[in-house]
C-alpha cells in the first residue's frame, strides 16, 4: 500500500485492503449540489496537490444554462484552484473498479477561498460561530422517495414496485413491513455507507408511498454536509442497482407528502464544553430563545436557499407534513421550528422548513446564519405555539419569485453568508426561475386551451 494511502481515513484504508486503487474522483459541489470535477488515475492523483476547474461551474443552472453572474470581468471562465481535503476521502463502492472520492475546496488565483463555493460558504458561517467562542452542532434528517424508473418527463412519477410485486405501500409511516418492501435497496445503502465510513442513526418508512428517512448522528456542520452530499449519490446508485430511482425532489408525487431535510441545531461553548441552550440548573437560556428568534426573523429571507426550486414550494401544503409558518413549539411537528424532547445537554432546535432538494452545504449554512443573527441581535421569539399550527396564518413565501425578492433584500443575511455568494446565488436562481416561466404546463393546456 502506498504511503499516502496509509494516511487516509480508516474506512478508505479498509476498503482498499488487499486491492489495487485504480482511480480517484476529485469532486466539488456546485450551487445545486451536483458533484463536479475530474476522475484521474490513482498514480496521477498521488503526484498532484491540486487541479483546476473554471469558476463558471457555479454560474450554471439546474437545466444546464448559465446565469450572468461572472461580474465585471465578464464570462471568461477563469480557473479556480481545487485542493483536496484528505479527511473526506471515501470509497465509491458502486463502481466497477477500485475507486476513491475526495471532496475539494475552491480557491482563487490569490489563494483566497472562492466565496460562492457552497462548502466555503458553510465554512465561513461556522467560523463566525467559532470567533464568538461557539461550536455549532447539527444533525440533518434526509427524506427521499424510491420511485419507478421514469424516462419520460411528461409522465407522472410513480412509487417503485416493492418486493411483494405491488407498488410501494402508501401512508404506512413507521411500518417495518413497508421498510421490508425496499429491503434489497436498503441493504445496498447500508453496505455502501459502511464502505464509506458513515454511521446511520436510523432508517424509517415515512408517510409517502415509497418515502424513506435516514437520520445521521449529530456533529460538525461541514462534516455532516459532506455526508449528505455523499449520501445523495450513494442512495441514487443503490436504487439504480434495483431498477428504480431515488429522488430528492421536494414534492415528486401529487397528493403525497414532500421530502424535507430537517436540521437539528445545538451550540457548544468551546471553553466549557457546555450546551449554551441550557443553564447550570438545566433550564432554557437566553441564547436558546435568541436562536429561535433568529430563525423566526430571518428564515423568510433564507427560504430561497432552503427551498431553491419552483417544485420546492409544492411541499408547503397545509396539513400535509410540512410547515407553513414560523411558529415554534415543544414536541410539535406542525410548527416550522420544533423543540424536540431531550435532556438539558442535548437541548436543540429543529428547523423543519428546509427541503431535501436544497444543497446541504447551503441549507445548513443558511439555517445556522439565521440562528447566528438571532444570537448577535439578542432578539426574543414569539410566544410558544400550542396546538395545531396549521390553523394559524401562513408566513413564509409560497413561490420562488417571492422568496428570491426577499432574499435579494436581506442585507443582514448577506453579510453572514457572504455578499458575493448572495449576488451570484440570486442571479443564478433568478435565471432558473425565468427559464421555468417560459414552460407551458399540462395543467395550462388542459384547462386553458379551449376554455378561455
Amino acid at each position: 500500500m502506498s504511503d499516502w494511502i496509509k494516511t487516509l481515513p480508516e474506512a478508505a484504508q479498509d476498503y482498499l485492503k488487499g486491492k489495487r486503487l485504480d482511480e480517484v474522483e476529485c469532486i466539488i459541489a456546485d450551487l445545486p449540489g451536483i458533484a463536479r470535477g475530474k476522475a484521474v488515475p490513482a498514480s496521477k492523483f498521488a503526484r498532484q496537490d491540486f487541479f483546476h476547474l473554471p469558476d463558471s461551474i457555479f454560474y450554471q443552472t439546474i437545466t444546464g444554462g448559465w446565469g450572468e453572474a461572472a461580474g465585471d470581468e465578464g464570462f471568461i471562465e477563469k480557473d479556480m484552484t481545487l485542493k483536496p481535503d484528505m479527511s473526506t476521502v471515501s470509497a465509491a463502492p458502486w463502481t466497477g473498479d477500485w475507486t476513491l472520492q475526495v471532496i475539494h475546496d475552491a480557491f482563487d488565483n490569490s489563494g483566497e477561498p472562492v466565496p460562492y463555493s457552497p462548502r466555503n460558504v458553510l465554512k465561513r458561517v461556522v467560523q463566525l460561530y467559532r470567533d464568538k467562542g461557539w461550536e455549532p452542532i447539527v444533525a440533518p434528517e434526509m427524506e427521499f422517495y424510491l420511485v419507478a424508473r421514469n424516462i419520460d418527463p411528461s409522465q407522472e412519477i410513480k412509487p417503485m414496485m416493492g418486493r411483494s410485486g405491488r407498488p410501494a405501500a402508501a401512508r404506512q409511516a413507521y411500518s417495518m413491513t413497508a421498510v421490508d418492501e425496499f429491503g434489497p435497496v436498503i441493504d445496498d445503502i447500508y453496505d455502501f455507507a459502511e464502505a464509506q465510513g458513515f454511521e446511520i442513526d436510523g432508517i424509517t418508512q415515512e408517510g409517502g408511498a415509497g418515502q424513506l428517512e435516514i437520520n445521521l448522528v449529530h456533529g460538525d456542520p461541514v462534516k455532516l454536509a459532506d455526508e449528505v452530499f455523499y449520501f445523495k449519490r450513494l442512495i441514487r446508485e443503490a436504487a439504480l442497482r434495483h431498477d428504480c430511482y431515488a429522488t430528492f425532489m421536494a414534492k415528486p408525487i401529487e397528493n403525497e407528502p414532500g421530502s424535507a431535510m430537517h436540521i437539528h441545531h445545538s451550540i457548544i461553548d468551546i471553553e466549557t464544553g457546555q450546551n449554551i441552550f441550557s443553564g447550570p440548573q438545566g433550564g432554557e437560556t437566553d441564547a436558546f430563545f435568541h436562536f429561535i428568534a433568529g430563525l423566526q426573523n430571518h428564515l423568510p429571507s433564507a427560504i430561497a436557499v432552503l427551498a431553491p426550486y419552483v417544485n420546492s414550494y409544492r411541499r408547503y401544503v397545509k396539513d400535509h407534513a410540512a410547515p407553513i409558518n414560523l411558529s415554534w413549539g415543544r414536541d410539535n411537528r406542525t410548527t416550522g421550528i420544533r423543540i424536540p424532547l431531550s435532556g438539558p445537554s442535548a437541548r436543540r432546535v429543529e428547523n423543519r422548513l428546509a427541503g431535501m432538494d436544497c444543497n446541504p452545504y447551503l441549507g445548513i449554512a443558511a439555517s445556522l446564519a439565521c440562528g447566528y443573527l438571532g444570537l448577535i441581535e439578542g432578539s426574543r421569539p414569539d410566544k410558544q405555539f400550542k396546538g395545531d399550527a396549521y390553523d394559524s396564518e401562513e408566513d413564509i413565501p409560497r413561490v420562488l419569485g417571492q422568496a428570491l425578492d426577499q432574499f435579494d433584500c436581506a442585507t443582514a443575511l448577506h453579510e453572514v453568508l457572504g455578499e458575493e455568494f448572495a449576488r451570484v446565488y440570486g442571479i443564478v436562481k433568478r435565471t432558473e426561475y425565468e427559464e421555468f416561466l417560459q414552460v407551458i404546463s399540462p395543467w395550462e393546456r388542459e384547462h386553458l386551451l379551449l376554455n378561455v
